[in-house]
């Protein structure tokens, strides 16, 4: 079943064409990558469907409903989160605090106090962070804020997911830990859309794999058809790649 389907989606900033046309759909539980090259129209794409920006053209569907036009809050409420390429947490808050924000203004509105502990202290355990849960988000590292950020998202209780660039400058440790999260969250029934540049992420994680080039998509399928497809070794690759990412 769809979750998520884009029809015709554009978006123009002045006379660039950011995303022109997109079709694109995720179906429940799917792992799905998002990929290209710089500037190809990636995190524009993840604006549209967060509601960041508005759509110049085309619809997109959140399980059978139109959502394009819709407000961020609203789109977060139907089941929808979102990760930042720049992790945007409240660095003058704690970590509990950045998370308890997103169980109380999220899916599950109306939560008891008792119910949003509950759900932000399993979010933080399930990211890593439950030893720094009362440490101020401005003192974390890079990569802890990502986690936040997650965290965050998940505290939510959203149906679909969508993470930017998580795996970014992590080293091999956090790699590592960073996929078994990925997993485990699909896992608990939830669906993920991933911008992601790693391509050994990529090609292990995915079920399929859809490439932006120009704000157009010129491929889409399976991490094997992905890898070998010509078109996407030319603009982006630079080589081919096995089914590992290497």
């Amino acid at each position: 079943m769809a979750i998520l389907e884009c029809k015709k989606v554009s978006k123009n900033f002045g006379g660039l064409a950011a995303v022109s046309n997109i079709d694109l759909t995720i179906r429940q539980g799917e792992i799905v990558g998002l990929i290209g090259p710089n500037g190809a129209g990636k995190t524009t794409l993840f604006n549209l469907i967060s509601g960041a920006l508005p759509c110049k053209s085309g619809t997109i569907s959140f399980k059978g409903k139109i959502i394009s036009g819709l407000k961020p809050h609203q789109i977060c409420r139907l089941g929808i989160a979102r990760t930042f390429q720049s992790a945007k947490v409240f660095n003058n808050m704690t970590v509990t605090t950045n998370v308890m924000l997103g169980s109380l203004f999220g899916k599950l509105p109306g939560l008891s106090s008792a119910e949003a502990k509950q759900i932000t202290a399993d979010c933080i355990e399930a990211v890593g962070l439950s030893d720094m849960s009362n440490v101020m988000a401005n003192d974390l590292t890079i990569v802890n804020k990502k986690r936040l950020e997650v965290a965050r998202a998940l505290s939510t209780r959203p149906e679909l997911l969508m993470l930017d660039e998580v795996m970014a400058g992590l080293n091999p440790t956090e790699f590592a830990q960073a996929m078994e999260l990925v997993k485990k969250i699909r896992a608990k029934g939830i669906t993920i859309l991933m911008i992601e540049h790693v391509m050994k992420a990529i090609m292990n994680i995915c079920d399929r794999i859809a490439v932006l080039h120009h704000g157009e998509k010129i491929a889409e399928g399976t991490p094997q058809e992905i890898s070998s497809n010509r078109t996407v070794i030319e603009v982006y690759l630079g080589e081919q790649v096995d089914a590992q990412g290497k």
